[in-house]
């Protein structure tokens, strides 16, 4: 695997990796069990999630049309949305129950 395309499975699964993320952030938001503080927490991840979801698809769009990239500014993105996805997952885990 060459370093471009690397850089675009790093920003795709990067992408959905702060998707998800975003996804679960506003599912608590909308819990109603919550507390008003909680929730407000909640939303403030779910809007952190989507603007770095959408930095990710701007420099995936980036090097797409230009070929302009980052190999390792992109995998490091990839691997830090797919951790904190993680994180946000267990801790929405942890919500539910």
């Amino acid at each position: 695997m060459n370093p471009y395309d690397l850089t675009l499975c790093s920003l795709i699964v990067g992408l959905i990796a702060q998707s998800l993320a975003t996804g679960l952030g506003i599912e608590l938001y909308l819990r109603k069990d919550l507390n008003s503080g909680l929730r407000r927490s909640w939303l403030a991840i779910a809007i952190g999630s989507l603007l770095l979801a959408l930095h990710h698809g701007y420099t995936l769009e980036l090097a797409l049309r230009t070929g302009l990239y980052d190999m390792r500014q992109a995998v490091l993105a990839g691997l830090i949305a797919i951790f904190f996805a993680l994180g946000i997952f267990g801790l929405w885990r942890n919500a539910r129950i």
